[in-house]
């Protein structure tokens, strides 16, 4: 049942809106700054942040591992806690040259599991960032989860209220193909919903496409 729902809101979805070509980013590793950059703020942010490194060309894995974390903090600004985030940005920096010296290459060549335990030990990696970074960067078939993800599949009636970012994440990997590129147009088109249709204030559900022709019908306003 739940397969066959999550198949049907994919194709709504899809259908909709259309491929979302998302991570937008020139580069893996720029995949990974932003997915750091993006804690706790909005995109339009983070572009400007993004901007400001590939202006004075630094947004390159040993450029940007070179440079001090006072001058990182200063060029990030635009994304917010930026002395927090330039900090984060070290903690997976110095990882990312010890355990595989910069090399996308030789990280991608570690397995999914093994990947992603060594990220969340990294201070200030947490679950939704370390799987950004694998699904939108090393192409790893995990699914990620945002408060977007929650929002919209809460109030259909798809989860419970303390339903943990596992509990969600493991919805998706157990009732649809491990197909990393299912999974990143599935997200992409998620966060495209709820930006656009189930916001956290005054959703409009009346106009929403999974609220179309009856289907999801018994839409709850959580």
């Amino acid at each position: 049942m739940r397969q066959t729902t999550l198949s049907k809101i994919y194709r709504k979805l899809f259908d909709y809106f259309g491929a979302q070509g998302w991570w937008p980013a020139d580069s893996p590793f720029e995949v990974m700054v932003g997915a750091i950059l993006t804690q706790n703020t909005n995109w339009q942010n983070v572009e400007k942040a993004i901007l400001a490194l590939k202006k004075k060309g630094l947004l390159e894995p040993e450029k940007l591992y070179k440079l001090p974390q006072k001058k990182l903090a200063r060029f990030i600004r635009p994304a917010g806690y930026f002395n927090i985030k330039a900090g984060r940005l070290r903690e997976f920096l110095n990882f990312f040259h010890q355990s595989f010296k910069g090399d996308i290459a030789r990280m991608k060549k570690v397995p999914l599991s093994r990947l992603r335990s060594e990220l969340l030990k990294v201070k200030g990696i947490g679950k939704e960032t370390a799987d950004s970074i694998l699904l939108y960067a090393l192409d790893k078939p995990i699914f990620v989860v945002d408060a977007y993800t929650k929002r919209v599949l809460l109030r259909h009636r798809l989860i419970s209220p303390d339903a943990s970012y596992d509990d969600i994440q493991k919805l998706f990997l157990e009732h649809l193909p491990r197909d990393r590129k299912l999974f990143n147009e599935f997200h992409a088109l998620l966060v495209r919903l709820g930006k656009d249709y189930c916001l956290k204030n005054n959703p409009r559900c009346d106009v929403c496409p999974l609220g179309q022709d009856g289907f999801l019908s018994k839409t709850t306003r959580v």
